[in-house]
């Protein structure tokens, strides 16, 4: 008889369900409890074997996981310890591995992960552009310890070596510009080295990084994945076929970089939605950047008078052109933040405090619309950038609301 999940769907098919049922279903088999919604545990720590025969000391080389733990009711929900593993990040993990397409665990936020990744790595040589100011952070308190030396990530193939990492993050924070990972994907296996990709900005259905060479994918769950506003998470997803994932595990057992259990469970809830969500999203942002587009074309409009440029995606050469790398690579959508670039540092200081649906503030990816003038937090970037990260509201309301700003700022 073909094994099951509780609602009956049977395992093998799950990975051909779309990815909307997928993010529905793909724990359905980790639980035996018959509730449909998935029940909120906080214990650190599970009772043993209840018979001394199956108890077996952790350094047992027959265990596998949890085996030396197993409930019979729920083999694949058998915890001992919530720094190794609890209910909830299980159930979160399966449903990450099966949507983001290879074994994935998850960590106490974004940065927890990338500093896992490069330990289990441990990279003689990075190569890494712009972006995240905080990965660059991690990069130098590693380079402390192991001496990692940091390359810019156009550098020449024949700067890197076997084991070496080139860690590309696109869509790129703060723009939502593109970079194409084919092209870096190629560049580092020349070199023997790994391409480890930041798709924070692009969770699914938006961008695949393993069609397109990628070693490694990372994201920070606190965006999308989380999409509420209210949890920190970090995502490592390893190519499938790599031994990583075990060992990834253990590391970060000792590294006590494993993510809570109301994180884990806020995860799942939020992953229900995620294609509904990003989809939304990501043609909102490109139907306001297309907008504010032909406003700047306009020397009559408050925005020609008072921005300077736009960053996004969808306005890369790439994207109008049949067949690019950047079509293939995002065929569904060009991501849901873009940069306003305006005419000097005062407005940028301004405009947010305009706003009325847009909420000042960092972070991005949740239900919400945020504008963030970048300099707050990242103190590297142009003093006149504003980031915006575009959430579920109606696409002529945050229209309406960015004029109305751009109105008050010239009339002022």
């Amino acid at each position: 008889m073909t094994p099951a999940t509780p609602s009956g769907f049977p395992l093998e098919e799950m990975t051909r369900l779309s990815l909307s049922s997928r993010t529905v279903h793909a724990d359905d088999s980790i639980s035996a409890h018959r509730a449909v919604a998935p029940a909120m545990h906080v214990s650190t720590t599970f009772r043993y074997h209840d018979d001394p025969e199956e108890l077996k000391h952790s350094s047992d080389p027959t265990k596998l996981g949890d085996g030396n733990n197993l409930d019979p009711n729920a083999p694949l929900d058998s915890h001992i310890y919530s720094r190794d593993s609890n209910p909830n990040t299980t159930r979160l993990e399966a449903v990450l591995s099966s949507i983001l397409g290879g074994p994935s665990l998850t960590y106490a936020s974004g940065l927890a992960a990338f500093h896992a990744m490069l330990i289990r790595l441990n990279p003689k040589r990075i190569a890494i552009g712009e972006g995240y100011h905080g990965c660059h952070g991690v990069i130098q308190v590693v380079s402390r310890l192991t001496g990692l030396q940091k390359l810019p990530l156009d550098c020449d193939a024949s700067e890197l070596g076997p084991g070496d990492i080139i860690h590309v993050e696109t869509p790129l924070n703060p723009t939502g510009e593109a970079r194409n990972l084919q092209f870096y994907a190629d560049k580092a296996h020349a070199a023997g080295a790994f391409l480890t990709v930041d798709s924070t900005f692009a969770p699914p259905p938006l961008q695949n990084p393993f069609d397109f060479g990628a070693d490694v994918i990372m994201h920070s769950g606190t965006k999308y994945i989380g999409g509420h506003s209210d949890m920190l998470c970090g995502v490592l997803t390893v190519r499938p076929g790599n031994a990583w994932a075990r060992e990834l595990r253990d590391e970060r057992l000792v590294l006590g970089s494993v993510m809570g259990s109301m994180e884990g469970w806020l995860g799942l809830r939020s992953l229900r939605t995620l294609e509904l969500r990003v989809a939304r999203q990501s043609q909102t942002a490109s139907a306001l950047v297309k907008w504010l587009s032909s406003q700047l074309g306009d020397a009559s409009t408050d925005a020609a008078q008072l921005v300077e440029r736009l960053h996004h995606a969808s306005l890369q050469p790439a994207a109008a052109e049949q067949g690019s790398w950047l079509r293939k690579q995002m065929p569904a959508g060009y991501g849901p933040v873009f940069a306003i670039v305006m005419k000097d540092t005062a407005l940028a200081r301004k405009l947010p405090s305009r706003l009325r649906l847009f909420h000042h503030a960092t972070s991005l990816g949740g239900i919400e619309s945020l504008i963030e003038w970048r300099a707050m937090s990242d103190p590297y970037v142009d003093q006149r950038l504003l980031r915006v990260s575009v959430g579920v509201e109606g696409l002529e309301d945050l229209k309406n609301d960015i004029e109305q700003a751009l109105g008050s700022l010239r009339t002022q």
